[in-house]
């Protein structure tokens, strides 16, 4: 049976993490806010999953302008001005490494899957069994984006974020 997670724990750590990453790779600082979501704004989701003793996923949210300025200090060079492969590339990376530095709070034995990346207004994005387990949204320099953790635990209904729903958590 998968070990659940406490929600309050992520939050703490969510934060803490992001705030490093951001902090150290793009030079930004981040603070966590209360926003609605989803923004009036298309919008690159980043997911990169977990698997083993805890299964789900971390999601990156974030406007393509964001993507572009996240790029340029990422790489130390002028931001692009429309999402390439570069960018999505380096979206990537950040959830990576948000993802990865959030594995110690999980349970021993989880490993992390390849990010996967969406982008575009009119989508859906199924993460099969999964819950909202946390959503926070951060504000810095670019505005605000959002990290999400999905828990799917081994039962269950599927969950599907779609544009416009509201976070159940």
């Amino acid at each position: 049976m998968q070990a659940l997670l406490e929600i309050e724990t992520y939050r703490e750590d969510a934060i803490r993490v992001v705030q490093e990453v951001f902090r150290t790779m793009l030079g930004i600082e981040v603070e966590p806010v209360i926003v609605v979501w989803p923004p009036d704004e298309e919008l690159i989701n980043v997911a990169v999953h977990y698997a083993g003793a805890w299964k789900g996923a971390l999601l990156l949210e974030c406007t393509p302008g964001q993507a572009c300025a996240f790029t340029g200090r990422l790489l130390g060079v002028d931001p692009p001005d429309e999402v390439n492969d570069d960018v999505r590339d380096a979206v990537g990376e950040l959830a990576n490494m948000i993802a990865g530095n959030l594995k110690p709070v999980l349970p021993p034995g989880v490993a992390l899957s390849m990010p996967t990346l969406v982008e575009g207004a009119d989508y859906a994005l199924r993460i099969l069994g999964g819950n909202l387990a946390g959503m926070i949204a951060f504000r810095c320099c670019a505005g605000v984006f959002w990290v999400s953790l999905i828990e799917a635990p081994d039962t269950g209904p599927s969950r599907l974020l779609r544009r416009g729903d509201e976070p159940s958590a």
